[in-house]
Formats: structure tokens, C-alpha cells, sequence
């Protein structure tokens, strides 16, 4: 199998999703790829007192808009109607991250009346090998490093936001998919055409501050197979404690059932159960998590423990 190495530069960086792009590495199925990335914002520093943070240059707009993203990766074989199978081997952050909260006009800050006035700030130090962050305010987090955008582009023409989720994947933002995580995503184009970036040291259910402890990530190790035994139309994942099933959608009630009916038919896959037995299990064993509330498009996720089902 082979093995390859993706550093963040301009030939392998865009912020945008799009059919037309071509791949920056084509791969076999079995292969892996070891990416460094930037963090979501292009920052090639901490934030500082002294003025603007440096971030990577030049950029390309509206190509580059949206997170920084190394790629896309073609996988040879890939066709729509086929599943992408993302094994998440092994994830290290960078030594440094941020986050923030309110100071800018987003419907969170804006409900919670904190869109005015200065955007609050914390800069963090990130020890990979504790798994511990510390701000310089002095608080402290453990991490749980995960990528907020790991996807594909539909088969649609034009240049595609990196911040809404879709069902090919995107801005996902689930704090489930650590290392040892395997992600399952349908394929929309011919040679898929897979970008990750948008790292996250630690993140809660929901993001609601808008940016998570946002990081470049110093090593993502990833495995890429190509299933054409498992058919689905939204995002799946097998976590080292649960499977999982995306639903996305602007309307958090329709996100719910897109997520809910996602596990119901993994249920019945996976067990054979009819689909009214599958639901009143589901009601005993099921949790329904808000992934993210903060990208436009909100995300729920279904978990089902492993074990839960005897």
C-alpha cells in the first residue's frame, strides 16, 4: 500500500470545494496520505498584541474563501453511488491555537446580545504530548484533537462554500471523529476528490461560541478505501465507542430526522430489524446530539453506543 506526504502550500492549499479541481495526488484504494495543515483562518502564527497575525499568502478568491484545505486527493476507482472509507489513524496538533466569542455580527452572538463591541479573545499552548491546552489567561482544557472539515464536492458546477456540511462531507464539525475513527462518506464525482483541513483541538457539542479551539494540525494520518458494498446517502461514522449518522440541514428539527433515519436504516442493516422495531429500540438506546448550530447548516448526529444491542 502506498504512503504519501501532504504539506500545507500553495499548490496543495484552496478554501473552497469545487468538481473542477484537479488533484494534487492521485492515490489507490488501501493507500494512506500524512498531512500537515494550517489552521481555518490561513494563520501561519499565534495572535499577538503587536497587529495583525501573519497568514499565508498569496490567496486566490473566491477559490481560497473558506477554511484552508490541503487538497483535493483523487482516489483511482472512485465513482458516484460508491462510499469513501476515511480511517482516521492518528491526529497531532500544533503547539499553538485560539479561540473567541462574540464581537462580530453571527445569529449566536446576536441572540445572546454579545455582537457589539470587542470580539473576546484567547490564545492557548498546546501540549501534543499531554493532550493538555493552557490560555494565556491561564485556563485549562484537555484535548480531544478531530478535523472540522473532512468531505468532497457534489456534482454540481460552480465553486462550493467551505461552511455549510453537505452529504458528501464538508464542514462536519463532530467532535466523535477522533483518532481511531473511521468516517464513511458518499462519493458525488469521479475520483471523489477529497480535502481536509480546519482543525480542532478541543470542541463541545454545538461549537456555540462560533470557532472551536481552532489549530494547525503538525500530523492527520489517514487511510482511504474505496467500498462499493456499503450504499448511503449521508454522512457515517465508527467511532472507538459508537457509530454515528449525520443529518444536516438549516432546520435543526429536519437535521434531527435526517440524522435519526440515518440510524434507523444502519439498524436495519446492520441487525434486520423492521422499522418500527428499530425505532422503539432506538428510543432505549439512541442518544441525538447537536453537532454544530454555528455553520448556516445546522448538524445533529445519532449515537449508538457499541455494546448497547445484546
Amino acid at each position: 500500500m502506498g504512503k504519501y506526504s501532504i504539506q500545507p502550500e500553495r499548490s496543495t492549499l484552496h478554501g473552497s470545494f469545487s468538481r473542477d479541481y484537479d488533484p494534487i495526488l492521485t492515490i489507490d484504494s488501501g493507500d494512506s496520505v500524512r498531512y500537515s495543515t494550517l489552521d481555518a483562518g490561513w494563520g501561519l502564527e499565534p495572535f499577538s498584541n503587536e497587529g495583525p497575525r501573519k497568514k499565508f499568502e498569496p490567496r486566490d478568491r473566491p477559490r481560497d474563501a473558506g477554511h484552508a484545505l490541503c487538497g483535493p486527493v483523487a482516489i483511482l476507482g472512485a465513482e458516484p453511488g460508491m462510499t469513501l472509507e476515511i480511517n482516521i489513524n492518528e491526529i497531532r496538533p500544533g503547539g499553538w491555537g485560539w479561540n473567541s466569542a462574540g464581537g462580530f455580527a453571527h445569529p449566536v452572538n446576536q441572540r445572546l446580545g454579545i455582537a457589539e463591541g470587542e470580539e473576546f479573545h484567547l490564545n492557548w499552548q498546546l501540549d501534543a504530548d499531554f493532550m493538555l491546552g493552557t490560555s494565556d489567561k491561564g485556563h485549562q482544557v484537555a484535548l480531544s484533537p478531530f478535523m472540522g472539515v473532512m468531505g468532497m464536492p457534489p456534482d454540481e458546477p460552480g465553486i462550493h462554500s467551505t461552511f455549510p456540511p453537505r452529504f458528501c462531507g464538508g464542514n462536519i464539525d463532530c467532535k466523535e471523529l477522533i483518532a481511531g475513527s473511521t468516517l464513511f462518506l458518499p462519493i458525488a464525482v469521479n475520483g471523489g476528490l477529497f480535502s481536509i483541513g480546519d482543525g480542532h483541538a478541543v470542541q463541545g457539542d454545538g461549537e456555540v461560541g462560533c470557532p472551536a479551539l481552532e489549530c494547525p494540525m503538525e500530523l492527520v494520518d489517514i487511510n482511504f478505501v474505496l467500498r462499493e458494498d456499503i450504499h448511503i446517502t449521508t454522512p457515517r461514522a465508527k467511532t472507538p465507542t459508537a457509530w454515528i449518522t449525520m443529518g444536516f440541514h438549516e432546520d435543526l428539527n429536519e437535521a434531527t430526522m435526517i440524522a435519526l433515519e440515518g440510524m434507523l436504516d444502519f439498524m436495519q442493516e446492520q441487525y434486520g430489524f423492521e422499522r418500527k422495531e428499530a425505532l422503539a429500540l432506538a428510543s432505549l438506546v439512541v442518544d441525538l446530539r447537536i453537532t454544530q448550530i454555528v455553520n448556516g447548516v445546522r448538524g445533529v448526529h445519532a449515537l449508538l453506543p457499541h455494546g448497547a444491542l445484546k
